[in-house]
């Protein structure tokens, strides 16, 4: 079927209110910024079963977490509760290529994000460690 010159284009349809849900914008930008749903949870500070209902779209976060999410996710609040303003483009766009320099400082980035996850999970276990000598004590 021919694409008439009326129709928009799917860029800016993708994640419209009447395509996409709340949860699949979230789902969306999470996928986008290179997060799984536990380091998401991790990260706003609520349980996986609780980011899961927002992204199936059983459950809506309050405005704190909205806020929260609309930065760690790098769209604009508005985009990930209504569809308008800035958020992001179709799955399918394609990206501009990028200069050598610039990969190579994205894999320097993928790296640190690594090892920061990997210091996260285990400041964690010694934070449970510590919890657990104090209640001993206590």
């Amino acid at each position: 079927m021919a694409e008439s010159s009326t129709e928009t284009p799917v860029e800016e349809t993708w994640y419209a209110p009447d395509v996409a849900t709340f949860g699949d914008r979230l789902a969306g930008a999470r996928e986008a910024a290179g997060l799984t749903q536990e380091d998401l949870a991790q990260r706003l500070g609520v349980r996986l079963t609780t980011l899961q209902a927002w992204e199936e779209d059983l459950a809506e976060p309050r405005g704190n977490r909205l806020q929260m999410l609309a930065g760690m996710l790098n769209v604009s609040l508005t985009w990930l509760i209504t569809a308008e303003g800035p958020g992001l483009a179709a799955p399918d766009a394609a990206p501009a290529p990028l200069s050598p320099a610039a990969e190579q400082t994205l894999a320097e980035l993928r790296k640190l994000r690594a090892r920061a996850s990997g210091l996260a999970e285990d400041l964690g276990r010694v934070e449970q460690r510590m919890r657990s000598l104090l209640r001993e004590v206590a």
